[in-house]
């Protein structure tokens, strides 16, 4: 089991530094989406590629960041029905749902995107539209995004029988970090004396 939980740790540092990394891109896709409204407003120019690339950087946050998501505990989840039970049926119920629903989906997806996406470098594939980018780059982030998802999945079903076995933490516990806002309110809060 150690060398197990030690895989495990590799693909939760792999999948944090490429999520870390992937939030810049919202940043950047904000500017770029800002920036092409402001130059189609003042100057009536507009441009395909701009709005491709929009669509490239939203793509690689979502695909490439799904394993990030499922590390930090935050995908999806009907809490409602899935609240309501003991940690350890919630426990095999992610196990279930990892084993039975998760790694076939990614496994299925990854067979059918890798020759499409190798398809597309080959081919040299371009956007139908006049002045649209390249598709290989975005093609290729589904087996990409897909992968780091298939590696999370494999960490957190170790992470689950770890628990179940008594030989590690609660996985599914949301740890939360108080961003600088909230230490912002806070301090403001004791300052005026409302909380001690």
């Amino acid at each position: 089991m150690k060398a197990l939980l030690a895989l495990s740790r590799a693909i939760d540092a792999l999948n944090e530094r490429v999520g870390r990394a992937v939030t810049w891109l919202v940043l950047l896709s904000v500017v770029i989406s800002s920036g092409n409204a402001v130059v189609r407003k003042l100057f009536d120019v507009s441009s395909n590629a701009w709005l491709e690339i929009q669509w490239y950087l939203y793509s690689v946050v979502f695909l490439v960041g799904a394993g990030w998501t499922l590390l930090h505990n935050e995908h999806i989840r009907i809490d409602v029905i899935y609240g309501r039970f003991s940690q350890r049926t919630r426990t095999w119920i992610d196990i279930f749902g990892t084993v039975f629903f998760l790694i076939p989906m990614a496994l299925l997806i990854l067979y059918e995107s890798i020759p499409w996406a190798i398809l597309a470098i080959t081919t040299g594939e371009y956007s139908s539209n006049a002045g649209g980018l390249i598709l290989w780059p975005a093609k290729i982030l589904v087996p990409i995004g897909f992968v780091l998802l298939l590696l999370q999945g494999i960490s957190e079903l170790i992470k689950r029988i770890a628990f179940l076995r008594g030989e590690g933490p609660d996985p599914a516990e949301r740890v939360h970090e108080r961003s600088a806002e909230e230490e912002l309110a806070e301090d403001i809060l004791r300052q005026r004396g409302e909380i001690a």
